[in-house]
C-alpha cells in the first residue's frame, strides 16, 4: 500500500458515479473527507455520470433517476430509475471501451455487481462504488457521509470537481498515463477512475 503525505484538515466532496481521478486524489491526500449528501441534486454533474474514453473520444455514461417532485431535491433522497436497461448499456460500454486495456480482465469481475444488482438511492450506490474502488486501488482513506449540509469548509471541492466549467484547482495537475486510444485522441485527462484503473492497474495509486 502506498502511504500518502496527507494534507491537514477535512475536504468536502460531492457524491459521484465512478468519480474522476481528481476526486480520488482528494480522497487519497486529505486526512479526512466528507461526501456531501445534503446538497441539491444537479443535472449534468458527476453525481450521476462518469466520463470514459472510447474509440470515438470521450463518452458520458449517465444514470437515469426517478422524477423528483421539487427542483431542490436533496442528494440523499434521489432514487435511481428502475426503468430502462442503463446497467447493461453501461456494462457494454465499458467492454467496448476497455476490453483491450491491460487490466480489464483483472478487475471487471469485481465491478460486475454494480451493473447487475438493483439499487435504490443514488447516494448509497455511489458510496458503495467509492468503497470498492478504494479497495481495488489499494488505498484506505478516511471518508464519511455528511450529517448535515457543510456550510463553512476550508477545503471545499463540491463546485471545483465537475464536468462543465470546473473551478481552478492548483493542487491538481493531470499526469499523462497510458490510455488505449491515446495515439488517436491524445491524452484525455481526468476521466473516470475506471480509466486509470483499467489502464494502469496496481500503478494507479501512484497517479493520485
Amino acid at each position: 500500500m502506498v502511504v500518502a503525505h496527507k494534507q491537514p484538515g477535512t475536504a468536502v466532496l460531492s457524491s459521484a458515479y465512478f468519480a474522476p481521478v481528481q476526486w480520488y486524489q482528494k480522497l487519497f491526500r486529505y486526512e479526512r473527507c466528507i461526501v456531501e449528501r445534503y446538497d441539491h441534486f444537479l443535472k449534468q454533474t458527476y453525481r450521476n455520470r462518469c466520463l470514459i474514453a472510447t474509440t470515438q473520444g470521450i463518452q458520458a455514461l449517465s444514470i437515469p433517476i426517478e422524477k423528483v417532485e421539487t427542483e431542490k431535491c436533496l442528494m440523499r433522497d434521489v432514487r435511481i430509475s428502475s426503468h430502462g436497461k442503463w446497467q447493461q448499456e453501461h456494462w457494454n460500454a465499458l467492454l467496448s471501451a476497455y476490453g483491450e486495456s491491460p487490466f480489464y480482465d483483472y478487475y471487471i469481475d469485481d465491478l460486475h455487481p454494480f451493473f447487475e444488482r438493483k439499487w435504490g438511492f443514488l447516494f448509497d450506490f455511489n458510496l458503495a462504488i467509492a468503497e470498492k474502488m478504494c479497495h481495488l486501488i489499494d488505498i484506505s482513506p478516511s471518508f464519511v457521509p455528511s450529517e448535515g449540509y457543510e456550510k463553512e469548509v476550508e477545503n471545499d471541492f463540491r463546485e471545483t470537481i465537475r464536468p462543465k466549467h470546473p473551478l481552478p484547482d492548483p493542487d491538481f495537475s493531470p499526469i499523462p498515463y497510458y490510455q488505449v486510444y491515446r495515439q488517436k485522441h491524445g491524452f484525455l485527462p481526468n476521466l473516470s477512475i475506471l480509466d486509470l484503473l483499467f489502464n494502469m492497474g496496481p500503478e494507479a495509486v501512484f497517479y493520485l
